[in-house]
């Protein structure tokens, strides 16, 4: 079966879980009724580890033979920076003309050109960063802002919650209660690609799409790494994951190692504060692996709390739990003893902070022409933190 026929079946099976979720409504379910969408929900993980396995021998194979590098449709237009980023990618610079040079030099600043890189023009840094989203969780869900510098920056941050008004007689001076301002660095730190090597080949053919397939080598690596440190960062040398920052709201009853329970769940919900329920977007975050975990929890009736979500052609709609919609992030803690493996909030509170000062080195030494290829490498500075430490609650699974 191909994987858009498994797609499509996973995507029949959500929609009879929401037919038998419609159906049921608010009466308690029987024992058949729990069979049937245990049933169903048992199917969806079976062919959502199938697609994933799938999809990664076609990333493995796109990886290792360039099987995904685009061919340009003939009448493709450039402007001058992105022939310039071409030029730098094909050719070296003792191969190019003077004009060739000097669209090069005008595309992207001369400060490492003599080790064979370039920092990027910031538009088209800017164009690199932006694709970094369709990595991993934190970027779909975080705010973002993009600073040209990467000097450390620290935000403003106070909570006003407990702040209440006052009685005040007349005749009677007010009194002061002066608002607690607290700062939050969101400094970055330097990610790199590492080193990959594409054929020589590859770079001669004109028809082929070289800027696309180079980013896209890039990018993979650095998303994959920024979500990673955006999720789980310890704030020492790399970004404040949002693990790190956020606090435990829940902890798991003795026994939930591997576990959450209904009442957990809904305690995790309540662990964040009312006052943020008018701004929305409120959101579950967790990995496929936590996903698994919940998607069985019933209420106190007996009815299932996950609702999978479906949708037509590319467009899905997300699962969502106690009507909250879920967000996949498998860089979250797996389910074990004391990890924290749910999140729970207004994850825009996360900011993101991607410095335009992107870098790309061009290898063509003796080590990369003996293996007829050429190599290339990417430094990208970014960094994150958690702006407010009570928009978002963790939900710890217990120790034992």
């Amino acid at each position: 079966m191909s994987i858009q026929a498994l797609r499509e079946h996973k995507n029949d099976i959500a929609r009879q879980a929401n037919q038998l979720l419609a159906e049921k409504g608010d009466t308690t379910w029987s024992k058949d009724d729990q069979a049937k969408f245990d049933g169903l929900m048992d199917e969806s993980e079976r062919i959502a580890g199938q697609i994933a396995a799938h999809q990664k021998m076609l990333d493995q194979r796109a990886e290792q033979h360039f099987i995904d590098a685009a061919r340009k449709p003939a009448d493709a237009a450039k402007n001058e920076r992105a022939q310039g980023v071409e030029l730098f990618l094909r050719k070296s610079m003792k191969d190019m003309s003077a004009e060739e040079v000097t669209m090069v030099r005008n595309t992207m600043a001369t400060t490492t050109g003599s080790q064979g890189g370039y920092t990027v023009q910031t538009d088209v840094a800017r164009e690199f960063v932006d694709y970094l989203k369709d990595y991993g969780g934190m970027r779909r869900v975080a705010d973002r802002i993009a600073t040209a510098m990467g000097n450390d920056m620290s935000f403003p941050t106070t909570d006003g919650r407990a702040e209440v008004g006052e009685i005040v007689a007349q005749n009677t001076a007010a009194s002061n209660a002066d608002a607690a301002f607290g700062t939050v660095p969101v400094n970055t730190v330097k990610f790199g690609s590492k080193i990959i090597t594409v054929p020589i080949e590859l770079l001669q053919d004109s028809q082929i799409d070289v800027v696309g397939l180079v980013n896209k080598r890039l990018r993979d690596r650095i998303g994959r790494i920024q979500n990673q440190k955006f999720t789980g960062g310890s704030g020492t040398g790399e970004p404040f994951g949002l693990v790190t920052a956020a606090s435990v709201g829940v902890t798991g009853t003795t026994g939930s190692t591997l576990t959450v329970t209904f009442d957990s769940l809904v305690g995790l919900t309540e662990a964040v504060d009312l006052a943020y329920l008018a701004e929305g977007g409120f959101t579950f975050m967790m990995s496929q692996a936590a996903r698994k975990m919940v998607r069985l929890i019933k209420d106190n009736n007996g009815r299932p709390i996950f609702m999978p979500g479906y949708g037509s052609g590319d467009v899905a709609a997300p699962d969502t739990i106690l009507g909250y919609e879920i967000a996949i992030n498998n860089d979250m803690p797996a389910p074990a003893a004391s990890a924290k493996s749910i999140s729970f909030g207004q994850h825009k509170k996360y900011l993101i902070r991607d410095a335009m000062e992107v870098t790309l080195f061009r290898f063509d030494d003796s080590a990369f022409m003996s293996k007829g290829a050429i190599g290339f490498l990417a430094w990208a500075r970014a960094g994150g933190n958690l702006l407010d430490n009570a928009a978002v609650a963790l939900y710890q699974h217990s120790a034992t």
